[in-house]
């Protein structure tokens, strides 16, 4: 395998998930009016809740609006990856997957390069929508801008990961739907998205808080959250990369012919 090779499989890979994307608008229509929902009409009410929040270690004023960003780009990577793992069970069972993973290449090759054309996707959608935060006077300091994009590339990584491994698992389209209500809404719900981990402590929700901790969606959003501040979460960074190296594998094992998932199912189509 020559790094040619792979250069090229990459190209085909991106190229073909930037074409889908291009013909499919409403995605991306999708991908900003449900983030924009959220924190306009969402962050209207919580706001009444929270008012002033003081987070650390920021300890300056922010509104709650400003708050929750950090986890609307989460949300945003998060559909952005259950919609990948949705392509892929549907090209499975249109046999286009049978076609790709015949492709003299490792397994994990050919699927680096779908994670990465993915990922490259998300990433240009969660910055549309910080565009657009703008029109609604949610703006962060320009060198923000540019110290986020590495934590939106690794939050990303993980959750179209996530979303590799859940492909492997997800035998038909019509399953989809239930993968959709018990996994993106609890990981959003039980997170940092919506409101600091110290607020549930502080009003006595101690198991939600546990289960937040122990929520990997929720390091992304801190990992977004202090890199759009010009800070680095050590932790948060350490849990977004660990994570992402387990999804990968378990997605690489389920569609090793030899050993995963794709075995039982008869064949990588």
């Amino acid at each position: 395998m020559r790094l040619i090779h792979v250069a090229r499989a990459l190209r085909a890979v991106a190229t073909r998930e930037v074409i889908k994307f291009v013909k499919q608008r409403g995605r991306l229509l999708s991908g900003l009016v449900r983030p924009l929902f959220w924190l306009v009409v969402f962050a209207s009410g919580f706001q009444n809740v929270f008012g002033v929040s003081i987070i650390p270690p920021y300890q300056t004023y922010i509104t709650y609006q400003v708050y929750i960003v950090p986890g609307l780009i989460g949300i945003v990577l998060l559909f952005h990856g259950m919609l990948s793992s949705l392509a892929m069970v549907y090209d499975r069972e249109m046999g286009i997957m049978r076609l790709l993973l015949t492709a003299p290449l490792p397994r994990w090759v050919l699927l680096v390069c779908k994670l990465v054309g993915g990922t490259s996707l998300g990433v240009l959608q969660c910055y549309a929508f910080l565009i657009t935060c703008i029109i609604f006077d949610v703006t962060f300091e320009p060198m923000g801008w540019v110290t986020v994009f590495p934590a939106i590339v690794a939050s990303g990584l993980m959750l179209s990961a996530m979303g590799l491994a859940l492909s492997v698992y997800i035998r038909q389209l019509e399953n989809f739907a239930g993968a959709m209500n018990f996994v993106i809404f609890p990981m959003f719900f039980l997170s940092s998205a919506l409101y600091p981990l110290w607020k549930l402590r502080e009003g006595g929700s101690e198991i939600v808080y546990l289960a937040s901790v122990l929520n990997p969606f929720t390091y992304a959003v801190e990992l977004v959250r202090f890199a759009l501040y010009g800070m680095f979460n050590g932790i948060a960074c350490a849990v977004v990369l660990g994570a992402t190296m387990i999804f990968f594998l378990l997605a690489a094992y389920g569609y090793d012919p030899q050993r995963g998932m794709i075995r039982r199912t008869r064949g990588p189509g």
